[in-house]
Order: structure tokens, then sequence, then C-alpha cells
């Protein structure tokens, strides 16, 4: 009989004291009934990964990890940002998981659908995807958005699953896979389908926010999007060739037009000309500084090597090292 998979589940965490207590017993139910089913080592895993919490969402978790071995943690000295706090739970994870599963801390993904992301995976499946059934429950404003981002990215050649965000399963050479990607700006919804393994989706209804507030107001879902727009196409550089090519054609239109009112007398001469050559040429200027200076940007990022992140504790190893050596 072959070994039950080991699988790590990996809940970044941002200031969640208000859901954390919930949002752990739910996710624990659900990794017992797994093991009770015979469908995953005893071993198996909740990972939380602490980033720069400034409430008690870290002396929670400690609090959990004395009440039961499968709760573990890691925490980082500062935030670092919901992808860095997903990136490190799954490099720390990867040594000693067969597969596993990412979710936020907040209950909106329905952890029910854990079950059935682990039957697919056994079924012979390294990728699957949780993905909304419906976004009933988000604003018109919201909805829209994200419908646009997605199509926008379509239209870029990115390959993105619609609607769905970090809620995934990954096998053991998926994750490997997965984090021999070395860039630093990780937009893990682009990256992920670029592994190729087998994949397939696991539909599931979002429920609203079970306490506390969204991490991801407008400003950071503006510089998310854009972080995905810029790490993963040359299109918008293109489009400001395109771009620069229209305005000399307009150019040289409004040239003619205004030769044309000039020797009519309709204009005062040079007025025309001057204003439309300071409005285009500067438009065009901005637009085109802004959308290289990220590209520039990202360069600089990399280059620098800076790490991902730092963490100050880590409970996850030393427990684990225990559990292997007492097998």
């Amino acid at each position: 009989m072959a070994a039950l998979q080991q699988l790590t589940i990996i809940v970044p965490c941002y200031n969640e004291q208000e859901v954390l207590p919930e949002s752990s017993k739910e996710l624990l139910a659900v990794v017992r009934q797994l093991i009770d089913a015979h469908l995953i080592a005893a071993t198996s895993r909740l990972l939380f990964v602490d980033d720069g919490s400034h409430d008690r969402t870290w002396s929670i978790i400690q609090d959990l990890e004395a009440t039961d071995p499968i709760y573990t943690g890691i925490k980082f000295s500062r935030n670092c940002g919901h992808q860095n706090a997903l990136m490190a739970g799954m490099t720390i994870a990867y040594p000693v998981s067969d597969m596993i599963i990412t979710i936020d801390a907040d209950l909106q993904d329905d952890v029910q659908a854990i079950p059935k992301m682990v039957q697919q995976h056994l079924a012979g499946f390294d990728v699957v995807y949780g993905v909304r059934s419906s976004r009933d429950t988000d604003t018109f404003f919201k909805r829209d958005t994200a419908l646009a981002f997605y199509n926008l990215m379509r239209h870029l050649g990115v390959d993105m699953v619609p609607n769905h965000a970090d809620y995934r399963l990954l096998s053991k050479r998926a994750l490997g896979a997965l984090l021999s990607f070395r860039e630093r700006n990780m937009f893990l919804r682009g990256i992920v389908p670029l592994v190729g393994y087998p994949a397939t989706k696991v539909y599931y209804a979002r429920k609203p926010r079970y306490a506390g507030t969204s991490k991801y107001p407008l400003k950071k879902m503006l510089a998310f999007a854009l972080d995905g727009i810029t790490s993963f196409s040359i299109i918008p550089i293109r489009m400001i060739l395109n771009l620069g090519i229209l305005s000399v054609v307009g150019a040289i239109i409004v040239i003619v037009y205004s030769l044309i009112q000039n020797f009519r007398g309709n204009v005062i001469p040079g007025w025309t000309s001057l204003m439309t050559s300071i409005w285009f040429i500067s438009g065009v200027q901005l637009i085109a500084i802004s959308i290289i200076g990220e590209y520039i940007g990202k360069i600089f990022t990399e280059v620098k090597h800076r790490p991902r992140y730092i963490i100050q504790e880590d409970d996850f190893t030393s427990k684990v090292g225990q559990s292997k050596s007492l097998d």
C-alpha cells in the first residue's frame, strides 16, 4: 500500500485576530476529516504565515500551536506583502510536503472545497485551482473592474484563470517548478499557469468576509494589477510605439489643417500648431516615461537581490523535524 501524502495548508495572515480563531477551527476540522478518511498523512500541517501583523495574530498562532501539533507558524520581522507570505510558506513547506494548498484566513474561500481539491490531486492533477462559481457577493464596481482586468491580461497574452485568486493546490513537483522562478515581483496568478503540469478546477461559492476588513483596498488592488501587467508583457511598450506613430500622423494632419486655416486668415499664426504640439508631445512623453519607468523600476529591484522576506521565528521546521525523528 502506498504511503499517504503529507498536505500543508498555507494561510497568510495580516492583522487577522478577529477571524483567525474561527478560520483555524474550520481548517483543523477539514484536515482531521481528510486524515480520518485516510486521504492524507497524519503528519499533515496547517502553516500560518504572520506577515508582520500589528495585532494579536502571532500570539493567537502561538496559542494554537500549544493546543494541537497540526498548527504551525512563522512570523515575518515586518510586513512583506501577501505574495511574499505565500512564497515563504511554500518555500518552507516544500521539503516536507507532498502537496500544498494556499488559502486566505478570512473564510471567504470555502474550506469545504479542500477535500475536493485533494481528491482531484489524487486522481492525477498537479494543479487544482479554486474558482469562484459567481461574483454575486462583489459590488458592481469590483465585479466589473475584475472582469476588465482579466480581459486586459488575456489581450496582453497572459494566461490567467478567471475568477481565481490564490486558492489552489500544488503537487510537490508543481511546487518545485514554481519555486524555480527566481523573480522578485511574483505575480502568482500569472506564474502558476506557466508551470504547465496537468491542471483542473474546483468551483465554490465565495462567502462574505467572516470578520475584520479587507486587506486589499482600491490602492493595493491597482498596484497589484499594475504588477501583473508589467511583470508579464512588453505589449505596453509596443503600445507606446503605436501611440507615437499615431501622434505623428495626427500632428501632420493638424499641420496641414493649420496651414490651410492660416492661408485663409482664420487663426493667429503659430497658435494651433504650438498648442497641438505641446498637448500631444507632452501627453505622449508622460505616458511613455511612466510605463518605461515601471520596467526600469523592476530591473532596479531585481539587480539588488534583496530577500523576499526575513523570518523572525520559525516553529514549523523544528516541529516537523521532531515529528520526522519520532517516525
